[in-house]
């Protein structure tokens, strides 16, 4: 019966304090008052499109900040207060899209928004600094949950070091405890205090009034956990289970919930849901913007390319793209016409002979890859992802380097986080290829709209490195 209960309920629960509640009230009333004290400051009363306004913005701020997780940040102020902002303009922002989506902008005085704007941040900025502040001084004078680590190692390192340096949790963990047969070695206990073995964890609990314990044992020893919460049980203390995943990849990692079960996903591709179909208007925009303009080198190019040597215009050479599915890339031929070798692909190199003089040219400036603005608009390619190699080049270093091939996660690019890092070209060693594979990596865990375009910006600052041949 209580095992068919506890499936009626979702396993996945936010845990929102009184103090975060509290916090997102201030913020709201906060931009409420600040609304209704500018439409009469400046309008002598308060009229229906700032009431609308004032409910709009309220219900952007909720879904933003929530993306943001504004009520969730319990590290520097700094940082907090940084990301408060970016979550405010982008709040403010689609309230004037709104706006102007339904032809209102012009009810609204432009002294008034731009003044709510500005004061709305500082006012929450002060809100959230004094409220800070009160809680700096409430966790003062309570007294300190204490917590024990079963398990050593990294992440049992790890959770001791940010539960321990984190001003605003009250609570400390006073050490691990060793499983059984478990080496206590420095290298193996780091620097978190040992406190015991794991027979002892009972009178150490009642020892030393432990009222938390964080399970981290490695993944060989999972099956050990069902011994240890049942063992706990009796001791009255709240156990929370921490898998040591990190000792893995990890590719977008993530924790969800499927009827109400918890599902820890340990490699997933970053382009689900409304992510997908964003990059898709990023890429399809950008990328027809940029065929439009950019059409006179195209024909200049082409001219130039025909003019020089026999041959087609463009080269088209079969690359693996996202999840490992096949195309066909389009570039500007650069080289002359070689006898066909499907099984063998060649580099370019340095002073390749290959490479005919228009080639030379357009490598170095990056031209040759202009045409693959369209295996963007044909959803093969992305403006920016891990750029895609051969398929010979993929079975040759999928078989030399762990985790090659979940660079193809996400959509190829024509550019990308490790082209801008200086890791393009000929790769002569092994550990080039290494840098490039994690430089990839490193763009899919972190992938967003942002990120893209900051490496766009730095693309164009990249173009003429010296690995461009």
């Amino acid at each position: 019966m209580l095992k068919n209960q506890s499936r009626t309920r979702s396993l996945l629960q936010r845990r929102n304090s009184l103090s975060n509640a509290f916090q997102a009230l201030l913020d709201g009333l906060l931009v409420i008052i600040l609304t209704v004290s500018l439409s009469y400051i400046y309008q002598d009363a308060l009229t229906t499109q700032y009431i609308i306004l004032a409910i709009t913005l309220l219900g952007l701020m909720a879904v933003v900040y929530d993306r943001f997780g504004i009520y969730r940040l319990h590290g520097g102020m700094t940082k907090k207060l940084l990301t408060l902002g970016k979550a405010w303009s982008i709040a403010f922002f689609l309230l004037f899209l709104l706006a102007f989506l339904t032809k209102s902008t012009d009810l609204y005085s432009r002294v008034i928004v731009t003044l709510l704007y500005v004061l709305g941040f500082l006012v929450q900025v002060a809100g959230h600094v004094g409220f800070r502040y009160l809680q700096r001084v409430n966790l003062a004078r309570q007294e300190q949950v204490k917590a024990l680590v079963v398990g050593t190692g990294e992440l049992a390192n790890h959770i001791f070091d940010r539960i321990n340096s984190n001003p605003w949790l009250n609570e400390v963990v006073l050490g691990a405890i060793t499983l059984n047969g478990e080496p206590t070695t420095e290298a193996n206990t780091d620097h978190i205090p040992v406190m015991g073995k794991l027979e002892e964890i009972g009178k150490l609990i009642q020892a030393h009034q432990i009222r938390t314990v964080y399970i981290a044992v490695p993944l060989d020893a999972s099956p050990l956990i069902k011994d240890i919460y049942h063992d706990l049980l009796d001791t009255n203390v709240n156990i929370h289970w921490a898998p040591n995943i990190f000792a893995l990849n990890l590719i977008n990692h993530s924790v969800k919930e499927l009827a109400g079960i918890p599902i820890l996903t340990l490699s997933e591709t970053p382009l689900i849901g409304t992510h997908l179909l964003s990059k898709a208007i990023e890429d399809k925009v950008i990328a027809t913007i940029a065929i439009i303009l950019l059409s006179p080198i195209f024909l200049i190019t082409a001219i130039a390319i025909k003019l020089e040597s026999p041959g087609p215009v463009f080269f088209r050479q079969a690359r693996t793209g996202w999840d490992g599915r096949e195309f066909k890339i389009w570039k500007f031929r650069s080289m002359h016409l070689q006898p066909s070798d499907s099984d063998k692909v060649e580099q370019a190199t340095r002073d390749d002979p290959r490479v005919t003089r228009v080639g030379r040219f357009i490598r170095r400036t990056s031209i040759d890859e202009l045409p693959q603005l369209l295996n963007v608009l044909t959803g093969q390619m992305s403006l920016v992802g891990p750029r895609p190699h051969a398929v010979q080049h993929n079975v040759e270093y999928s078989k030399r380097i762990s985790d090659y091939l979940t660079r193809h996660r996400i959509k190829p690019g024509i550019t990308g986080l490790a082209q801008v890092r200086g890791y393009r070209g000929e790769t002569k060693e092994l550990s080039q290829m290494e840098k490039r594979v994690q430089s990839d990596l490193e763009y899919i865990n972190n992938w967003s709209i942002a990120f893209d375009l900051s490496i766009m910006v730095r693309t164009l600052f990249a173009l003429f490195s010296r690995n461009a041949y």
